[in-house]
């Protein structure tokens, strides 16, 4: 029974993610003669703070790490979370703290009241965690969105990124960027480089997103050569690799920020 009602919160899921895609009134253009490739993490293993922020680095660029601070150190069968350490070491080191959520459950289960009170607490947990520059952009818990709480995220975030598996070109709904996952197989990550090479051909924004990088990765991460294939073909590709507020600064959002 569980494996059913899983499957249709899943359709569910989905369905509201393309209701939003399809009828979203807020729309902002993505003006860019460049190619922008921005890399994404997810809940943060450690792995994603040692392995994929070395990875960004040694090709002088820097990635968006979305916490949701009640995963912090977590210890799960295959997978620790980051602590509030790792969080302050990333900042430090240039690259983007954004919101994941505190609870890290899906949105869609929350009042506007519950759902407003999970993300003030997220937003203290970074701030008390050495995090000086509030959280801006937010990517949705399970990659689920909701229409009915989009009020409140616009009042508090410039982005929020789900998953899609597409570009953002031309005019896009800020609040339902679209992003492509990096995950197992290993198969399926290593064909990636076409997303990279169709956005070098015709500019726009391209955003991956993944879990751990290890080297025994669960089936929402990838491998450490799997990342640096990925970012050295950007490189080589002359893609611009910038963390999510930087790419809005190139866009010239600055504006939107609340």
């Amino acid at each position: 029974m569980s494996d059913i009602l899983d499957k249709v919160t899943d359709i569910a899921d989905r369905l509201n993610n393309r209701l939003i895609w399809r009828f979203a009134r807020t729309r902002r253009p993505i003006p860019t003669e460049r190619p922008i490739v921005s890399f994404t993490f997810d809940d943060v293993p450690d792995t994603a703070w040692t392995n994929g922020a070395a990875i960004l680095e040694k090709y002088g660029a820097r990635g968006t790490f979305y916490i949701a601070g009640g995963l912090e150190s977590r210890v799960e069968p295959d997978r620790r979370l980051i602590s509030a350490e790792g969080c302050r070491d990333l900042f430090a080191r240039g690259h983007e703290i954004g919101c994941h959520t505190f609870s890290h459950h899906k949105i869609g289960s929350l009042t506007s009241r519950a759902f407003a009170g999970d993300l003030d607490r997220n937003e203290t947990f970074l701030a008390d965690t050495g995090i000086s520059r509030r959280a801006t952009n937010f990517a949705f818990p399970y990659n689920a969105a909701s229409p009915r709480l989009r009020h409140v995220l616009q009042k508090r975030y410039t982005t929020c990124r789900a998953s899609g598996e597409a570009i953002n070109r031309g005019s896009v709904d800020p609040f339902m960027l679209k992003a492509v996952e990096i995950h197992q197989p290993e198969d399926r990550a290593l064909g990636l480089t076409r997303w990279i090479d169709d956005v070098a051909i015709n500019p726009g924004w391209l955003i991956f997103f993944t879990h751990d990088v290890s080297s025994t990765p669960t089936p929402y991460g990838c491998r450490p050569e799997t990342l640096e294939r990925l970012v050295s073909h950007a490189t080589e590709r002359q893609c611009d690799i910038l963390p999510v507020c930087e790419a809005l600064d190139r866009f010239g959002w600055q504006e939107a920020r609340p």
